[in-house]
Parts: structure tokens; C-alpha cells; sequence
């Protein structure tokens, strides 16, 4: 048995998966990633700069440097979300329906 496949379904074959792999490219954009971890990240450096002790600012020479790394951290971190969400990745180009024209 000869696994024969014609010129369209070789075709239609490859435009699915340019498709699912826009998608996929879509899904794991390095904007959310990166943006996601800064913001977890600054919220995690914050609550340790809510929670410092005398001693610690005193070592930093009475700056609470988790406080303000941390606020900078969550900025940065969503000033990524708001540039994925106001220039997103564009959606994969449409695909013809062939379906419509069948050769004989």
C-alpha cells in the first residue's frame, strides 16, 4: 500500500500546521512571559520591603531597596503587559478555502 498524498492535501496539510504554529507563536509571546514574571516577582520583593526591619534599611543606609527595587520590578512588569495588549502579535494570514474549487 502506497501512502499517495496529492499536491492539496500536501498543501492544506502545511497551512494547518503555519496555523497552529502562529497560534502557538501567539500563545507563548515573550512580552507575557517576561512581564508575568517581573510582576509576580515585584510583588514578591515588595511584600519583603513592607516587611523589612530597622536593621535591614539601616544596612542600606535608610533606603527600603526592596521596596523601591520591588515597585520598579512590578512597573517594568506591566508596562510589558500593556505593550503586548496594545500592540498584540498580529493573527496568521487567512487561509482560502479550497474546498470551494475542486479539481476533477
Amino acid at each position: 500500500m502506497s501512502d499517495h498524498y496529492s499536491e492539496d492535501d500536501l498543501q492544506k496539510e502545511i497551512t494547518e500546521l503555519e496555523t497552529k504554529s502562529a497560534t502557538a507563536a501567539r500563545l507563548f509571546d515573550i512580552r507575557r512571559i517576561i512581564g508575568g514574571l517581573f510582576v509576580v516577582y515585584g510583588v514578591i520583593v515588595m511584600i519583603a520591603g513592607f516587611t523589612a526591619s530597622d536593621a535591614d534599611i539601616e544596612k542600606a543606609e535608610g533606603v527600603n531597596i526592596n521596596l523601591w527595587t520591588g515597585l520598579g520590578m512590578l512597573i517594568l512588569g506591566l508596562l510589558f503587559l500593556l505593550w503586548l495588549w496594545l500592540r498584540p502579535t498580529p493573527p496568521p494570514p487567512a487561509v482560502p478555502d479550497d474546498e470551494n474549487t475542486s479539481s476533477p
